[in-house]
């Protein structure tokens, strides 16, 4: 890999620190003492220190007036306003050291959140429950944010300190001890990372680096000048240091339709074609994917190893959207896009990957949204019934188990685990939690106060209907609401959890094999509840769907559902909510 530019790093004398601060007239780096920085060229800062060894502890003092962190801190043991600590990352001895990951074909995902995973919210306690993720049939666990926070509780997306994981969790050892032991099971480890914004405290760049920023405003906070050299490369080797230091196996960037950058977004290129050079140098299979509003076709491309320029996949948002309306009935916000015909919406992205294409998307105010998707494979989207958004970001983070009888959840999981594009789950949803993944944070004073009020406006109905049982998302009791029900695992969970076993067999069997050159087919909606789909695989064999997905019985067409049955009966009168799949071998 690459020499990095940022952070400190260990030499064979003692330690060098180097520091991109522009706006900064003097520099200096307080370790048992003070040690003033040489200012080089552009910006930088540097200084070499003999006799510094790993574990040392050190901030930047800039014209004398405020101490900050590092912002390529490998580790904050004492939180993002405490000192950060030299890490040598050479010191762990990996295990699993002939792991070259997995296919993106295999790819399948959880999305969890570490500190909700288990009751003691650990890196090290995730390790328990890795053999329960490779019995069901999971191939990839995903991580939520793990760059530094604002103290304790936090879904990831306000990180501040994008190379240091968080201290609330464990160490860099124990993060690395978790990728480790994931990897001698088998399993990919994906994490999410955030490019678009930093998070509202705890961030002090915009004191000495403020050409980080442009004056635009992303949702979250100001945006990120990618045109600036040092800032993408701040961003890109944040990236390869993920890949490389921690082995993981993948990234997720997170709303890249909010990175402000002229035209199209070269940052991404940019980044992308750094991670395929990596594999390539590496030999192993590296997997980029993207979270993009905009449902940009053209960087993507699921193919390549390595994918240079290029991302794998992206999460489909209307894939969810359309399910959600058609189980639920919900129509507000962007779910009033998808309430005409729901499920003519979801036989579009059956058929040829996202809903919006470029048609005009009413909740943006008329813009046309979307590029024609239909020519890339299916594995260029990866497709859920629920993610830590979709449950969060409601007044009380509940999930569909609370609200959607079971055997319409069951067809759902029925089509989402065996179409070709790449399945994703939330932690949980296996075996059918109810536990709620409400939104939680852990700021104070006004910031805090800001939080509420936010939530206050945008769930007021909730609010007004409920009062003070709508849970306060700065409260500890929010957080520990969320942790996982693991005792219902085997208790009211074992059907579902046997369920999406036996569907994730199926796929490892009869799809997995085939995927790699899977071509979209065709799929349609009958406004009577009917839902035909069928592809194209690699070895020529045609696989098809056909379901209802209503509540009364409906006489099924003779031409429907050729070859042999691999899940649910061919039956002439099809059940509610059966889902019946067929694989005709060439």
């Amino acid at each position: 890999m690459n020499e990095r530019h940022f952070g400190a790093k260990l030499t064979s004398e003692g330690a060098a620190f180097r520091l991109w601060a522009p706006a900064a007239k003097r520099v200096e780096l307080l370790l048992e003492k003070p040690y003033p920085l040489a200012a080089g060229r552009h910006g930088w800062f540097e200084i070499e220190v003999p006799g510094v060894k790993t574990g040392a502890r050190y901030k930047f003092r800039i014209d004398g007036e405020i101490d900050v962190p590092d912002p390529a801190s490998a580790f904050q043991p004492e939180d993002v306003f405490g000192p950060s600590e030299v890490i040598d990352h050479a010191s762990y001895t990996w295990r699993a050291e002939d792991w070259r990951g997995r296919p993106w074909h295999e790819t399948v995902l959880l999305e969890s959140h570490v500190g909700a995973f288990t009751p003691q919210g650990t890196y090290r306690a995730m390790i328990e429950r890795l053999d329960h993720l490779v019995e069901t049939g999971i191939t990839a666990l995903e991580l939520l944010p793990l760059a530094d926070f604002a103290r304790s509780r936090n879904w990831g997306y306000d990180g501040v300190l994008w190379y240091a994981p968080d201290s609330a969790y464990g160490r860099p050892e124990d993060l690395k001890c978790l990728i480790d032991e994931a990897h001698l099971r088998g399993l990919m480890v994906f994490l999410d990372v955030v490019y678009n914004h930093f998070g509202p405290e705890g961030n002090y760049l915009g004191r000495y680096a403020p050409s980080f920023f442009t004056k635009a405003q992303t949702p979250w906070g100001s945006a990120i000048d990618y045109r600036v050299p040092q800032v993408r490369a701040f961003a890109i080797e944040n990236a390869l240091y993920w890949l490389d230091e921690y082995r993981f196996d993948g990234l997720r960037l997170d709303a890249v339709h909010a990175i402000t950058e002229l035209g199209e977004i070269p940052m991404l290129h940019d980044l992308s074609f750094a991670a395929g050079e990596f594999a390539a140098q590496t030999g192993r299979h590296i997997h980029l994917v993207l979270e993009n509003d905009d449902n940009t076709v053209s960087v993507l491309d699921p193919i390549p190893d390595p994918s240079r320029g290029k991302y794998r996949a992206q999460w489909n948002d209307d894939y969810h959207h359309a399910w959600h309306v058609k189980l639920t009935g919900e129509k507000q916000g962007y779910y009033r896009d998808y309430q005409r015909a729901p499920l003519s919406d979801i036989a579009r992205c059956l058929g040829s990957g996202f809903g919006y294409q470029g048609e005009a998307s009413e909740h943006r105010g008329g813009q046309p949204r979307g590029e024609p998707s239909g020519g890339l494979p299916p594995m260029a989207f990866v497709n859920f019934l629920q993610n830590h958004d979709q449950i969060g970001n409601r007044a009380f983070g509940d999930r569909l188990e609370s609200h959607v009888k079971p055997e319409a959840i069951e067809a759902a999981l029925a089509i989402t685990l065996l179409a070709p594009a790449i399945p994703m789950l939330f932690m949980g949803e296996e075996w059918g939690s109810k536990t709620p993944f409400p939104f939680f944070c852990d700021f104070k004073g006004g910031l805090a106060e800001a939080v509420r009020k936010g939530r206050r406006d945008e769930y007021a109905w909730a609010y007004a209907t409920y009062g003070d049982d709508v849970p306060d998302p700065l409260s500890e009791a929010t957080f520990e609401s969320a942790k996982l029900d693991w005792e219902n695992r085997g208790g009211s969970g074992r059907g579902r959890l046997a369920l999406v076993r036996e569907l994730l067999a199926i796929r490892r069997r009869y799809i997995m094999p085939r995927l790699a050159g899977a071509r979209f087919g065709e799929a349609q909606a009958s406004d009577n509840g009917m839902l035909n789909a069928n592809w194209r695989l690699s070895d020529g064999a045609r696989l098809s769907l056909t379901a209802n997905l209503s509540d009364r019985a409906i006489a099924r067409q003779s031409c429907e559902g050729r070859g042999t049955p691999i899940w649910g009966k061919p039956e002439d009168t099809m059940k509610p909510w059966s889902v019946c799949w067929c694989l005709e071998a060439r």
